[in-house]
């Protein structure tokens, strides 16, 4: 009976394990994009090897376990893909990326979760998902979505007093090859990272919708291919309008290639890999609820290892951001509690594509 009872009490206790190391894994992708910049790695050169590790770790997944459920190649399903691989590919992960340049990773992070509210916002304005403000459900999206906004806002325009956790003098970040690198992102608008970072998550949050349509004709880990694939080489071709020496494209047993393959395979391909995992057993509104723990994480180790100081204006926004997100994951969850006949109709849910937010660091 006792270890029946252990057995029971390990099947509750995975399923919140995995979503916290998964999420543990996604924020780790920020803090790798600072280390490989910081080494001299170009940003657009870094996100095409992200994309091409993806695709390759992906791939055989996907013929194993989709073999049987994957339909034929449409001419809809490649258009679905390019777009997909432009919105949530090329041109989501190289805004995503300079955004953390100029910025912070911690501050990248918070903007995240914004994402379900972006999403919401947009399938309203394109008549995908009706909004209802008279029932409880619609307000406390429209209300969660307002809010997370305006913490955007208070994390972009005020900083305000610094806070210090704890001191250290570990800053990974101060390295010889760095010091260049380090001086011209001093130098650089942190407005301009912030405009940056809201573009990227505009674009995650229009791919998503497109990836829901998609994913009613194709199959999760085959689709996310397709749009790995195809950032991969719309990324490919951006950069090398601007980055043609071979130098720069080499990788070496250095910081570089792990950080290639780390947001390829753990980034992309594990934390897909769990979070479809998690929306199958628990739910989209369950894997969505864990988003703020990548970025307390983050947090932690921007202070203690990456120099990053934080500010109550920072610290105002992210908690603004995260307590609308859930005002947003509350106003889904009791959605699906009506009747089906009260139900708002929706053509996309974007509780659904929310519980995909930990993986757009990675695709």
């Amino acid at each position: 009976m006792k270890q029946i009872r252990c057995c029971a009490a390990a099947q509750e206790l995975k399923p919140i394990i995995l979503m916290i190391l998964n999420q543990i894994a996604s924020g780790g992708v920020n803090v790798f994009y600072k280390l490989a910049v910081a080494d001299g790695m170009k940003v657009k050169i870094l996100v095409v090897y992200r994309l091409a590790f993806a695709s390759i770790f992906l791939a055989p997944i996907a013929l194993v376990f989709e073999r049987k459920s994957r339909p034929r190649f449409s001419k809809m399903i490649a258009l679905q893909a390019f777009v997909s691989g432009l919105l949530g590919g090329s041109l989501g992960s190289n805004l995503n990326a300079e955004s953390i340049v100029l910025t912070s990773a911690t501050f990248t992070t918070a903007m995240y979760n914004l994402i379900p509210a972006l999403t919401f916002a947009l399938a309203v304005v394109f008549r995908l998902e009706k909004l209802e403000i008279r029932k409880p459900a619609g307000k406390a999206k429209v209300f969660g979505s307002m809010l997370s906004i305006a913490g955007a806002m208070v994390l972009s325009f005020y900083k305000g007093m610094n806070v210090t956790l704890w001191s250290t003098h570990v800053d990974l970040l101060q390295t010889d090859s760095a010091a260049a690198a380090n001086n011209q992102r001093q130098q650089q608008s942190p407005l301009l990272g912030s405009l940056l970072a809201v573009s990227s998550c505009f674009c995650y949050a229009a791919w998503y919708i497109i990836q829901t349509k998609m994913s009613f004709n194709y199959p999760c880990y085959s689709s996310t291919v397709l749009t790995c694939f195809n950032g991969a080489i719309l990324a490919g071709l951006y950069a090398l309008c601007t980055e043609t020496r071979l130098a720069e494209w080499r990788l070496g047993w250095n910081i570089r290639l792990v950080a290639s393959a780390y947001m390829g395979v753990i980034g992309s391909g594990l934390v897909v890999a769990v979070t479809a995992w998690g929306s199958r057993v628990k739910g989209p509104l369950y894997v969505t609820s864990f988003l703020p723990t990548s970025l307390i994480l983050v947090a932690i180790i921007g202070s203690i290892a990456l120099g990053e100081m934080l500010t109550l204006g920072s610290m105002l926004g992210s908690v603004m951001i995260i307590a609308g997100l859930y005002f947003v994951l509350w106003g889904k969850w009791k959605e699906a509690k009506m009747p089906q006949s009260d139900r708002v109709t929706a053509r996309v849910d974007t509780s659904e594509n929310a519980s995909s937010a930990a993986v757009v660091q990675e695709v």
